[in-house]
């Protein structure tokens, strides 16, 4: 068997018992009771709205996708030095597929989940185990068919582009670098994805909040509410369709980078001379397979009892398992395919899985309802929603430092162990030390070996919340909405855990898909241009960057933008039925969800262009006009801002959302011992703050994780056109 043949078959073999068992979580969750008929009519209706969304949104991007996949493929075979015409073709193909499989992801993710939430809201009735374990596993479906799609997808563009491929390396280390706009269409959805259901949630959730909770003085989730369903739906298009193409486009993205990187090291364990030294291009996916089944195992591990003492005990349970098992799956992997190196590379995917406990922990703290931060904010809504504002950016602004540290610690920390094996290879690796920066790529792929459980976890947040909706909606026992409750809560916190999770695992892979794309100017540039490095005295280089943070930021105000404006549409329409049918607040009348579920579906396509465009254009923009240097001072800037930023959105509007949970909770309490809780001026103080943090946790945070990496897979692809 040829190496690449036996370093392929543990990746199918994985990738193939993902598929199997997400199947077999999709059969049990889907065979369970699904609740009274007013259960089931409510999640049809959210079923019928996010349905009908993706429809609309995917064929807005399909169109798009194909636009740029026909430019990409114009544009690589002009500039391309050699084999322009195959390179072009090849491109535009793997950026289609990539696409395609983002674009499955995304639905893959919403599916399930909606078909979860009825289920879990019926088990709620029963037991909080229960309800705890049906939707942990409704979310695991995507998170296991999200990877294994990634994994053999890899594993497919690979397959299929060898046969064709010649270069200054062997076919089979030279494959990866014909393969990046795989990578490449996987973020272009992604971003999308992730920006239309941002949108389309968070204008819902302000329209409900503001008008129903604080002006009209309902319940959340009140079926007097005309946003309720919209809300509902946007639980699901946002938090599950647009995460899905986020994981999805994270682990792509991510292992071409590492396997780009392996080619070096390839060449430097004396290439096709040594079987063994291909290790270094399948070490990342290999790693990926393995984490699947470590997943597999977490997620079965996770069997509660009827009544947890906290639902988060148990979720943490798993995770720690799937971690345990990683580093296992890790050994076995370093010493049975690399010939340099053992050691030191184990060591930096050991440093990749302690820092996703890192991120878990650092985000644990800022948004938990357990810890100082989110409480000083609840504390400060006793004085109105000026200071809750105030106390919730400060809490924003300081979680940067703790992101600092941890990714600064991680990325230096596996450099210098990686490094160790620079003088260990027989053939020198090179002018970037790629055995150093090899090492980061590994302790990224040990981070995202968890990357299955993480995304169950992140899923369960949104089918955790649309079951509290339906119990809401359907009149159902107090009690069982205490149990919803709880697991609302749990879901919040996991939403928050995985967004910490997902911008640690950015700002790693920018830092390997930087190095990546460094190795492909060299390639084209030729000796001449291995002699250069990237100095910020350069001109060229520093205003790159200077554009780059800027990118960030005003992409970040056109996403929050458009949530203002659809939103603002959206407190209208419900003011609007409020006032013109007094029936709705008696209960006599039933309002008109549709409307708003057009409002938010019409905006939400509508806004998502121009953020869009702009974080394709920029880049390629910089790279036209400043040349090569510029691109990577805007890759090198513009990612630190983004880390930063988006670690200032994510936290902080997570730290609000728990802060208004906490309240409502009853644990505000005046001096006299009175609870402070829903209907009064601390709870109204407590939602504007919730409301102002919504976009920046569910919309402009999360879509600068993608924005990151779209960065650099964009600048990777069109290296050639910036020499």
């Amino acid at each position: 068997m040829e190496p690449r043949e036996l370093y392929s078959l543990p990746v199918l073999i994985c990738g193939v018992a993902a598929i199997i068992f997400a199947f077999w979580l999709a059969r049990d969750v889907l065979s369970r009771d699904s609740g009274t008929p007013a259960m089931q009519d409510i999640a049809n209706r959210i079923y019928i709205g996010a349905v009908a969304f993706l429809r609309r949104q995917y064929s807005t991007i399909a169109l798009l996708a194909v636009i740029v996949a026909v430019l990409i493929g114009l544009v690589v075979g002009f500039f391309e030095t050699d084999h322009r015409m195959t390179r072009g073709v090849i491109t535009s193909l793997a950026f289609l597929f990539g696409a395609l499989l983002s674009g499955i992801s995304g639905y893959i993710g919403m599916y399930i989940a909606v078909r979860s939430n009825s289920r879990t809201a019926s088990a709620a009735r029963r037991s909080l185990g229960e309800a705890l374990t049906v939707a942990l596993r409704g979310g695991a479906v995507s998170g296991f068919l999200v990877v294994a799609l990634g994994l053999l997808g890899v594993l497919i563009m690979y397959w299929a582009v060898y046969p064709v491929v010649e270069g200054l390396l062997p076919a089979e280390a030279e494959t990866p670098f014909w393969i990046v706009g795989f990578a490449f269409g996987a973020s272009f959805v992604a971003l999308f994805a992730q920006l239309g259901g941002g949108i389309y949630t968070k204008a819902a959730d302000v329209g409900a909040d503001l008008v129903g909770k604080v002006e009209a003085g309902i319940p959340e989730d009140d079926p007097r509410n005309p946003a309720v369903i919209a809300d509902l739906v946007g639980d699901n298009v946002g938090d599950c369709a647009g995460r899905g193409a986020d994981i999805f486009e994270s682990s792509v993205a991510e292992i071409i980078g590492a396997m780009i990187l392996g080619a070096t090291l390839f060449t430097a364990a004396m290439g096709a001379e040594n079987p063994q030294s291909l290790s270094y291009v399948f070490f990342p996916l290999v790693l990926g397979a393995l984490g699947a089944i470590a997943s597999i195992v977490g997620i079965l591990s996770v069997r509660p009892e009827a009544t947890p003492a906290d639902p988060m005990d148990e979720l943490n349970k798993g995770f720690y398992v799937t971690a345990v098992l990683s580093i296992f799956a890790l050994i076995i992997a370093a010493f049975w395919m690399l010939p340099y190196g053992r050691i030191e590379y184990l060591i930096c995917g050991l440093i990749g899985i302690v820092t996703s406990f890192a991120f878990v922990w650092v985000t644990q703290y800022y948004t938990s309802g357990r810890y100082r931060p989110v409480r000083d904010i609840m504390e400060a809504s006793r004085t109105g929603p000026a200071t809750n504002i105030i106390s919730g950016i400060s809490v924003g602004f300081e979680t940067t430092g703790a992101a600092a540290i941890v990714i600064s610690a991680a990325l230096l920390s596996s450099y210098f162990v990686g490094d160790l094996v620079q003088g260990v290879f027989p053939v020198e690796t090179g002018f970037l030390r790629s055995a150093g920066i090899y090492g980061t790529a590994v302790a990224t792929m040990g981070m995202l070996m968890s990357a299955a459980y993480i995304l169950a976890m992140d899923t369960f947040g949104p089918v955790t919340d649309n079951a509290g909706g339906i119990v809401e909606m359907s009149d159902q026992p107090e009690s069982v909405r205490d149990t919803t409750d709880a697991l609302d809560s749990a879901g919040n916190t996991t939403k928050a855990l995985t967004k910490g999770y997902a911008i640690g695992t950015a700002a790693l892979a920018a830092f390997l898909l930087f190095s990546a794309y460094l190795q492909e100017v060299a390639r084209f540039g030729g000796e001449a241009m291995q002699a250069q490095v990237v100095d910020l005295a350069n001109p060229r280089v520093f205003v790159g960057g200077l554009i780059g943070a800027a990118l960030v930021f005003v992409f970040a105000s056109l996403a929050m933008r458009a949530v203002g404006r659809a939103a603002s549409a959206m407190i209208e329409e419900v003011r609007r039925q409020f006032r013109s049918d007094p029936g709705i607040m008696a209960g006599t009348s039933t309002p008109d969800y549709t409307s708003c579920v057009d409002i938010a579906v019409r905006a939400s396509l509508r806004e998502m262009i121009a953020p869009g465009v702009l974080a394709v254009s920029v880049p390629i923009l910089v790279g036209l006009i400043l040349r090569w240097e510029g691109a990577a001072g805007m890759l090198m800037i513009g990612t630190i801002a983004g880390i930063l930023l988006a670690n200032v959105l994510n936290n902080g509007g997570g730290a609000w959302d728990n802060a208004k949970k906490m309240i409502e909770a009853g644990l505000l309490k005046a001096d006299g011992g009175e609870v402070l809780g829903k209907g009064t001026a601390e709870h109204a103080a407590s939602v504007v703050g919730d409301t102002v943090g919504d976009p920046w946790k569910d919309t402009a945070g999360p879509s600068i994780h993608v924005l990151i990496k779209l960065m650099a897979t964009i600048t990777l692809v069109m290296a050639s056109l910036f020499i």
